[in-house]
């Protein structure tokens, strides 16, 4: 599979927070570091599959690094923040925090969020100013 020179974050669609997040990385994201596909599109089932990640699993948010890794859940949430502006460049004090307890509040809070923030019928479409930011 050919994947873009670029970090693609994969993220849950049709949840609400996550589009959210995804809206926040956009615009902290000043040297478009990131792409982004949904986890339900075809292509981001395609990344999902070549990195060999079961989606039944896994319930998180996936950053995919071209030539180095992929990160997931409180990783991949703690590598995005690396490109943010100060002040929410300072979460990333939460990385000194053992990965255990750091994902398991993130798991805590991924079977919560359709309860907390809702969920779409249907996948959210980017503007038609960030399409070319959107794997397809």
């Amino acid at each position: 599979m050919e994947l873009p020179n670029k970090k693609i974050v994969l993220f849950d669609g049709v949840c609400n927070l996550c589009e959210s997040s995804v809206q926040l990385i956009i615009k902290h994201d000043k040297n478009e570091a990131f792409m982004f596909a949904s986890q339900q599109s075809e292509i981001g089932k395609d990344i999902l599959r070549y990195l060999g990640i079961d989606t039944k699993k896994m319930d998180g948010i996936v950053l995919y690094e071209p030539g180095v890794a992929y990160f997931i859940k409180s990783d991949a949430a703690m590598e995005i923040l690396k490109e943010f502006p100060f002040p929410y460049s300072l979460l990333r004090i939460f990385r000194l925090l053992p990965l255990s307890i750091r994902d398991a509040v993130y798991d805590y809070i991924a079977k919560n969020r359709y309860t907390w923030y809702g969920k779409k019928e249907a996948c959210w479409l980017p503007t038609k100013e960030l399409k070319a930011r959107f794997l397809e």
